[in-house]
């Protein structure tokens, strides 16, 4: 991914193998770019908790964000709950995160941007 690409305007890419994990150094460039989010899991997952006026508007996000995750073919742990939806990425075929995760993340928060 080029840096002069904002992450929500990145597409995702087939990532196997421990050398597309992400080094803790690049997850701390990269984290500042997503404010609303948090490294879980010992740097292992994003985690962001989105919050919904009631089930209707967290079931739209929810379809939304599938439709996103569908399409970039990089698709996250959710918790939906009637107010809030509760987002994880991870890269499993790499063991932690990769530069997908910070990419479904921005777009993520495009959603509700």
């Amino acid at each position: 991914m080029s840096d002069l690409v904002p992450l929500a305007q990145a597409h995702c890419i087939p990532r196997r193998g421990i050398e597309h994990r992400l080094p803790e150094a690049r997850l701390r460039e990269l984290l500042p770019e997503l404010p609303e989010w948090e490294l879980a899991e010992n740097g292992h997952a994003l985690v962001r908790t989105f919050r919904f006026a009631d089930y209707h508007r967290t079931m739209a996000f929810v379809n939304a964000l599938a439709f996103i995750a569908h399409r970039e073919d990089h698709h996250p742990d959710l918790g939906v709950h009637y107010d809030r939806c509760v987002v994880r990425w991870s890269t499993h075929d790499v063991g932690g995160l990769s530069e997908n995760d910070f990419i479904c993340a921005a777009k993520a928060d495009a959603l509700v941007g």
